[in-house]
């Protein structure tokens, strides 16, 4: 299990993450909405993850939000890199209700994202749906990874987020598959 400690003016964050776990998670973020969607990653990513995070939640949720998302972003470069032995490559397309959403993933080791045809805003409970590209940014460009996440279809903000996690966690769930066949998952030799 990695362990990680990370320290602002804006966020008191401490987290452990075992990469292939069984799901099982204590999540403490002061934000019930993200714990819930944390909890959601964990459980369908088979990732177990502990975190808590104390933040300057009488700001807002933004240095939080971000700040759990770079903490989880570096804990799994850790983990990840040098990449052998797995698929690399994987997607996932998960519904709840109405709401569908993709997601596309590449642990090459590059850092970017696509985060397209989300048009919800507002809040979910007392959490700003602006945070949830925040959240996969901060994550993306942690850990090196590549990820579009796109919406299909949806309406109601909880559902698509909710999605948009499980569709992440099922990716990188399936882009960590073991596969003795692979060795390093390039042509280049090295991630």
């Amino acid at each position: 299990m990695l362990s990680l400690n990370r320290d602002t003016k804006e966020t008191k964050i401490s987290a452990q993450i075992l990469l292939y776990g069984t799901g099982k998670c204590e999540i403490s973020t002061g934000i019930g909405f993200f714990n819930h969607m944390l909890e959601a990653f964990a459980k369908h990513s088979l990732i177990d993850l502990k975190l808590d995070c104390r933040g300057d939640l009488e700001v807002d949720f933004h240095h939080s939000v971000e700040d759990v998302g770079i903490v989880i972003g570096l804990l799994l470069k850790e983990a990840l890199y040098p990449l052998s032995g797995v698929e690399r490559f994987a997607n996932s397309v998960v519904a709840m209700d109405e709401a569908a959403v993709s997601c596309v993933i590449d642990l090459g080791n590059r850092a970017f994202l696509v985060y397209e045809n989300f048009n919800e805003s507002g809040k979910v409970g007392e959490f700003d749906v602006e945070l949830v590209e925040e959240f996969f940014r901060a994550v993306c460009f942690n850990a090196n990874i590549t990820l579009h996440l796109k919406k299909e279809r949806g309406k109601n903000a909880h559902h698509v987020i909710e999605a948009t996690f499980k569709a992440f966690a099922v990716a990188l769930r399936r882009a960590l598959t073991q596969n003795s066949r692979i060795a390093t998952p390039s042509t280049k030799g090295v991630l």
